[in-house]
């Protein structure tokens, strides 16, 4: 992805949130623009309107540490954001080819280790699974599996967790909750193109979805990111029906840019119950894995 491009359009499209107000600035008459000027953005960095002008342009590229961080502070950039433009600064610098994780153009050219399919099977009482930042599904243990039917049901959705949620009409039955379902996925992709911008596979899944879904379009156009560890989730699955869970992810030490998510649910409650009749429903349909060596 084009580092300039996505720089411009990330900035601009965080200075158009901000209004004067919660900027502490007056409004003033004759505003044009939906949030902050340029120059009211450049004052707020004490940089000179030029100077952040350049920047908004996209050149990124041998901006201090400094000047990042007081843009953010002007911009207001949570957590995510400002990770988000420290990645597109070092993409700009060529600094991050140690830190961004290692390519793999496909899922298939992955392989679990032997010990973290037997430590994704020895979670026994919900949902785990290892994803990648583009959202495919790399290794699931027999409750993921049951869990993500519908997602294993259609072999074009290739196991990736964002087709499934933007060309499955299946995907609004299963999260009732789908706009934030949507909203969290491209937010997760976003994240990734900022942190691994040369990864071809991520480029064509955007691409792919850019052109079959108009829900995708529009919110990949607003640049927004996210950190997605934890939280709670409402499901509908198709056979146990209403499900809240919480979820933890985890980076992946031993695999940079892998992600372990394990699904549970509060002790005692109907979910719990409904995660027990998952897992007979799946030994009864034969839901299994494959475990494979590295």
């Amino acid at each position: 992805m084009d580092n300039q491009e996505e720089v411009r359009e990330f900035l601009t499209s965080r200075r158009a949130k901000i209004t004067p107000g919660q900027a502490g600035l007056p409004a003033g008459p004759r505003r044009r623009v939906p949030g902050l000027r340029r120059s009211e953005v450049a004052a707020l960095a004490d940089v000179s309107v030029e100077y952040y002008a350049k920047l908004e342009r996209g050149n990124l590229a041998g901006v201090s540490p400094g000047v990042l961080e007081a843009v953010a502070r002007a911009l207001r950039l949570d957590d995510a954001e400002r990770s988000h433009l420290l990645h597109l600064a070092q993409a700009a610098d060529g600094t991050d080819a140690l830190t961004r994780p290692r390519l793999r153009r496909t899922k298939d050219r992955w392989k679990p280790h032997r010990s973290l399919q037997w430590t994704l099977d020895a979670v026994t009482t919900g949902p785990a699974f290892v994803r990648n930042g583009r959202m495919d599904l790399l290794a699931v243990n027999e409750l993921a599996r049951a869990f993500y039917a519908d997602v294993y049901a259609d072999p074009h959705h290739q196991a990736n967790l964002a087709r499934f949620t933007f060309l499955d009409p299946t995907a609004r039955r299963f999260h009732p909750d789908w706009d934030l379902a949507a909203d969290t996925a491209v937010a997760i992709l976003r994240t990734e193109a900022g942190r691994n911008p040369h990864d071809k596979g991520l480029h064509d899944l955007v691409g792919e979805l850019s052109t079959r879904s108009d829900a995708f379009r529009t919110r990949w156009g607003a640049h927004d990111v996210r950190h997605h560890g934890t939280g709670t989730k409402r499901f509908h699955h198709q056979a146990v029906g209403d499900l809240t869970l919480a979820y933890e992810g985890l980076e992946m030490a031993a695999e940079p840019g892998l992600t372990l998510t394990i699904y549970t649910a509060e002790p005692g409650s109907p979910s719990e119950e409904a995660l027990h009749l998952l897992a007979s429903w799946a030994a009864t349909h034969g839901v299994h894995h494959s475990s494979v060596d590295q």
